[in-house]
């Protein structure tokens, strides 16, 4: 597996994890994002960064994006952003 295979592979997981509170919950702490360390399914250290950001005005719908990097190359990094709909309730 190649090292862009991987870290699409980590970005994936991290969106996934990244989008499973409810909007009502995130609502409560946007904007917000976080940097930390770990690994890539197949050991490698990296950094995961992830946001959490007002697609437009503050109560709309959240943008939740996520980088994944190797330290020393921040640019060759896999990012991917998925929206969670504001909850019509």
């Amino acid at each position: 597996m190649s090292l862009a295979d991987d870290l699409a592979d980590a970005a994936r997981d991290e969106i996934d994890r990244a989008c499973t509170l409810a909007w009502r919950e995130l609502a409560k702490h946007t904007p917000w994002g976080d940097t930390f360390e770990g690994f890539t399914p197949l050991g490698r250290a990296v950094c995961f960064e992830r946001s959490y950001l007002w697609e437009g005005q503050p109560g709309e719908d959240i943008r939740v994006e996520v980088h994944v990097y190797e330290s020393k190359d921040y640019e060759a990094g896999v990012r991917l952003t998925r929206s969670i709909k504001r909850e019509t309730v």
